[in-house]
């Protein structure tokens, strides 16, 4: 699952749009809404439990990964302008489009030749350097989706291609597009694995698979949704063609889910305290590591524009280069 493009999970009312395709205009009279920060303050009956933080695994990742960056996409509105669109990222969707797309031809004709036209059609084709490189990148991906179609069973449909599936804990309600999720024999009948795709760095392995919170959640909220059990996690890994795959047990996707609550909670802490009036630079600081090369909003963050700065079309350089001749 691309990770570049977070889905917003607090959506707003489309504008109302009259006879004739007229917008009715905001009163000038309505209040402004209040900023989250202040939802302790509403009216309400004594002892109501807190409201659920509602999120995906992907954007309780961006705040692991930096509390600026998690700002600058969640909380800030208007939100910053983004910088230039990266290749990488217009690789890994168009593989992810291709692999969608797989399940929807007829299993007759499910063989590595189809992903040709399935690359094409869903081809994104921003942040490349040029035209070359673009048609490098192409075939490069069109060779690891054959690779990876010449391993699957055409006969075999998965129980959802990216299916929604969602959850709620104490704290949290958790919604999010897993890339697949299949169905095999386990030990005590079927069971359901979540698998997601990848196209990005190498040396993927079942410590990653076993790490990932993002994809313990998909587990949990797979069980939840299609109330069958789940454990088995599986990151499959395009241009190696390896899978790194982690049988979870109750406890440790317990775990992991105890951990998104904490991570949920120092979120709820820091709008909160912006609403009580800390600097915004304060409550959510910057982390500057390797990913502010790759930040949309390293230039509106003074620590990321301090550390070198990388070329949209530079992952995807690096990796052609690995390519074997």
């Amino acid at each position: 699952m691309p990770e570049s493009s977070p889905r917003d999970p607090y959506p707003r009312r489309p504008p109302y749009r009259a006879a004739g395709g007229g917008q009715r205009p905001r009163s000038a009279a309505r209040p402004a809404p209040r900023p989250r920060a202040d939802a302790g303050e509403q009216l309400g009956f004594g002892g109501m439990p807190e409201k659920l933080f509602v999120c995906t695994p992907s954007k309780l990742g961006a705040y692991t990964d930096c509390p600026r960056r998690y700002r600058f996409t969640y909380v800030d509105r208007p939100r910053p302008a983004k910088g230039p669109p990266w290749a990488h990222t217009s690789l890994g969707a168009s593989v992810h489009l291709a692999l969608r797309a797989w399940y929807d031809v007829p299993p007759g004709r499910r063989a590595p030749e189809a992903m040709a036209a399935l690359l094409k059609a869903g081809w994104v084709t921003e942040g490349y350097r040029d035209a070359a490189q673009e048609r490098a990148a192409y075939r490069m991906a069109l060779g690891w989706l054959e690779g990876y179609a010449a391993g699957l069973d055409p006969a075999q449909d998965p129980v959802g291609v990216e299916r929604t599936v969602a959850t709620t804990t104490a704290t949290l309600s958790v919604q999010g597009r897993a890339d697949r999720i299949d169905e095999r024999a386990g030990p005590d009948g079927p069971e359901l694995v979540v698998v997601d795709y990848k196209t990005g760095r190498t040396g993927l392995d079942a410590d990653d698979a076993r790490g990932s919170t993002a994809l313990a959640l998909y587990a949990v909220a797979a069980r939840r949704t299609l109330r069958r059990p789940c454990t088995r996690v599986e990151l499959h890994h395009l241009p190696t063609g390896t899978v790194a795959a982690h049988t979870h047990t109750d406890e440790s996707l317990a775990r992991h889910v105890r951990r998104a609550e904490e991570t949920a909670a120092d979120i709820v802490a820091a709008e909160r305290a912006v609403g009580g009036g800390t600097d915004p630079d304060e409550a959510f600081p910057a982390t500057p590591g390797t990913l502010c090369r790759w930040c949309d909003y390293r230039r509106h963050c003074p620590a990321g524009a301090a550390t070198p700065g990388g070329e949209p079309w530079e992952a995807v350089e690096r990796v052609l280069r690995e390519q074997p001749a």
